[in-house]
């Protein structure tokens, strides 16, 4: 019996880069939703992967429910939809994707990830070095006093949270529609890019954003290695080297099994 072509192309790929980052190169890792799909998480497009293009019970969109200005209006509508993005993520563990990168941390003289997911399954995966660029659902602020704690569970908050130290209403540390980035990250992002990278990936990312299809272009720029895991087409699958037309898991699984991880 004939094997699937598609898989032996996926091994070749594998076992060429698994050779490259024997060599310890820089290696970059710029994830998005697909990453965690395995993890149980949905893809499809809004905050967290969570909505369609169906408006919400409000009236509104659903950019517009989970957006700053609305927030700042009608906190509990957003309110309503940021609980549901957490619950979404509630009780997700890590999968051999997020598994693999963490091993290569350690492995690596430097690996660093570029997330817009707000999962935090990066970091509870084992990766330090990690740039979530649309923040961290699980972390808590107050827009007032600054106020900070890391929450794993809304299930115990009030349906509108107050800050325990201004009774402000609080929020997730998250960027909703509308909002800028947070500097912090950019500029990190940016320190990053101008040290260099021998390899980047993109995992599991439309990169439909500007700042996460940059990386795949200033690396084919300065004549490192860029490699697209995705099994669908993205805004950077026509400029990567090296495709592996898979999910991340099953790729980056392989990736780690040939370099015994």
């Amino acid at each position: 019996m004939v094997g699937d072509p598609r898989n032996s192309a996926l091994s070749s790929a594998v076992d060429q880069l698994a050779e490259q980052l024997r060599d310890n190169p820089s290696v970059l890792f710029v994830t998005g939703a697909g990453i965690s799909a395995d993890s149980g998480l949905p893809t499809y497009r809004g905050v967290g992967g969570l909505y369609n293009d169906d408006g919400v019970v409000e009236g509104m969109p659903i950019e517009e429910a989970l957006s700053g200005p609305v927030f700042r209006r009608r906190p509990e509508v957003t309110w309503k939809y940021l609980t549901q993005v957490e619950k979404a993520c509630r009780g997700a563990l890590p999968n051999r994707a997020h598994e693999v990168i963490a091993a290569l941390e350690q492995q690596l003289d430097r690996c660093v990830v570029l997330t817009q997911n707000v999962d935090g399954l990066h970091r509870v995966a084992g990766s330090k070095e990690v740039i979530e660029i649309h923040g961290n659902v699980h972390d808590l602020v107050c827009p007032v006093c600054g106020w900070w704690d890391r929450v794993a569970d809304y299930s115990k908050l009030a349906e509108l949270p107050e800050c325990p130290a201004c009774i402000s209403v609080i929020r997730p540390k998250v960027v909703l529609f509308g909002e800028m980035l947070p500097e912090h990250a950019i500029d990190r992002l940016e320190r990053e890019l101008a040290r260099g990278f021998d390899l980047v990936f993109s995992v599991g990312t439309t990169s439909v954003f500007p700042y996460i299809a940059a990386p795949i272009h200033v690396v084919n720029r300065r004549g490192g290695v860029t490699v697209e895991v995705n099994p669908g087409e993205s805004e950077v699958s026509h400029a990567v080297q090296v495709r592996l037309r898979a999910g991340a898991a099953k790729a980056l699984g392989a990736l780690g099994d040939a370099l015994g991880l």
